[in-house]
């Protein structure tokens, strides 16, 4: 599945900042979506996910400050980043998965499909 990031930028802390992940059609339907991040020096972290029946899963520390949508085209998915803090500042990577995508992800697991990533940096 290809996957193309877009919307990054640079914010101040507070702020809001729109992701879109373009894929291909019906994509946002047939798979699991999601995003995670990495920032300089940390883990990779899922952060936010919505799997095929519609379930959606947050990491702990963007709960009620992030959300996660899908497009009716069924072909972008979103995440709305809202009061964002120094902490988000990272690279966020649009993921998507045939099977399953609910965060915490098991250890050691992984989204079988990557974008190459769109860097947010909150001052």
């Amino acid at each position: 599945v290809q996957l193309v990031e877009s919307g990054g930028g640079s914010v101040q802390a507070g702020g809001a900042l729109r992701l879109s992940c373009t894929t291909s059609p019906y994509t946002t339907h047939r798979y699991c979506m999601g995003w995670f991040r990495q920032a300089p020096g940390k883990e990779r972290e899922g952060v936010a996910a919505i799997d095929r029946e519609g379930v959606i899963t947050y990491l702990d520390s963007v709960k009620g400050r992030f959300t996660i949508s899908k497009d009716l085209d069924e072909k972008t998915l979103y995440l709305q980043m809202t009061d964002v803090k120094p902490e988000d500042s990272a690279t966020y990577y649009c993921v998507a998965d045939p099977w399953t995508l609910r965060l915490p992800l098991p250890v050691g697991s992984s989204p079988r499909d990557w974008g190459q990533g769109t860097q947010v940096t909150v001052s």
